[in-house]
């Protein structure tokens, strides 16, 4: 099941908006054949690993880091293939969440004599796929806040220059996170500001950019933005009603969504359709102080990655996050630390958001 979980992590960059599974396939201690889904339309991991298999299967097992699928999709049902390969065991590290599938793959292997089992190192197979789990049961993406800050918190100088707080080795390990990532976004005030691209650069990811996602209230996106002329879609949620800036954006390149409510309605129905419309599993959230800090104040970041650097910008310079006051400790924010590393001179800590 180790080796199912590194052939999934294969498809960490190219598999969205599907899971990220592997699959290995034995017969008494022996190594039969391998293989993992490589992107969305294309074979499932289970049938790359029965084709990847050059001798006769029956009575193998075939570990899964997923539940099979049973129904029929962009490809057949991989229960199918397995029936028909003869494998007589499958073990499963984890229950698919998808409605579709959920009990639905065991109960056909099962009922086809075959033996399952299921729960083996399920919670680094659910880790795994924990954006695609958070669209399939709670109807919005897994959201991670990146921020990149100095050793007193800051992010910008008072002017706004912030390139380059962090180190080359910090910037790629970005880059790897966007790529990781179905989606990035950002505010407008950033988008002025900053011209930034959002896209993914240096790291192979066959092709796919992540979704391009702007808030824009008051749809003030400049038309000539960077972002637009790149691969990949832009798209920018807005409460502007003014058909002349929707149909100008429109022909610049940018897909313009109305979404109407207050601040917390307005977040809640922009992670919504991003689930439902654009099926977005994990979110990666690049944006100021303003934006990072309704969206955990509201309870929308699930995940910090903050990478810091060694200097100090002073009491002038642009903080992390706006939050109101916080008048009693029972209304702080409690982080729990999951994960550190060192850049060079940086360091990385990604902090799960405490409920």
């Amino acid at each position: 099941m180790a080796r199912a979980l590194e052939l999934a992590d294969r498809g960490r960059f190219t598999t969205h908006p599907n899971p990220r599974v592997g699959c290995v396939i034995t017969r008494d201690e022996q190594f039969l054949g391998s293989g993992w889904h490589r992107r969305a339309g294309e074979p499932h991991a289970e049938i790359n690993a029965l084709s990847d298999a050059s001798c006769d299967l029956r009575g193998a097992t075939a570990y899964v880091t997923l539940e099979p699928c049973s129904h029929h999709g962009r490809t057949p049902p991989c229960t199918e293939a397995l029936i028909g390969a003869g494998i007589s065991r499958v073990v499963i590290a984890a229950q698919d969440r998808n409605p579709q599938v959920s009990g639905a793959g065991i109960k056909t292997l099962t009922g086809a004599g075959i033996r399952v089992e299921t729960g083996l190192m399920e919670q680094p197979a659910t880790e795994l796929n924990k954006g695609f789990f958070y669209r399939m049961t709670r109807g919005r993406p897994y959201v991670r806040a990146k921020s990149a800050i100095s050793l007193d918190g800051k992010t910008a100088l008072a002017g706004g220059v912030s390139r380059w707080i962090t180190g080359a080795a910090s910037r790629r390990d970005v880059q790897e996170l966007r790529a990781a990532s179905s989606a990035v976004m950002t505010g407008i005030n950033t988008v002025l500001a900053d011209d930034p691209r959002l896209n993914v650069r240096d790291v192979d990811t066959g092709g796919r950019q992540p979704l391009r996602v702007v808030l824009d209230r008051e749809l003030r996106f400049p038309p000539g933005a960077q972002m637009l002329g790149l691969d990949g879609s832009t798209v920018l949620f807005t409460r502007s009603e003014d058909k002349l800036l929707h149909e100008g954006l429109e022909r610049a390149g940018a897909c313009v969504r109305f979404v109407d409510g207050d601040e917390r309605d307005f977040l809640d129905s922009v992670l919504r359709e991003l689930a439902l419309t654009y099926e977005v599993n994990d979110l990666l959230l690049e944006a100021g102080a303003k934006l990072t800090g309704s969206m955990l104040r509201h309870g929308l970041i699930d995940e910090l990655v903050v990478y810091q650097a060694p200097v100090i910008l002073g009491g002038a310079a642009a903080d992390m996050m706006e939050l109101p006051a916080i008048t009693s400790m029972d209304e702080r924010h409690e982080l729990e630390l999951v994960d550190s590393r060192r850049f060079d001179e940086d360091w990385k800590f990604v902090y799960k958001i405490r409920r």
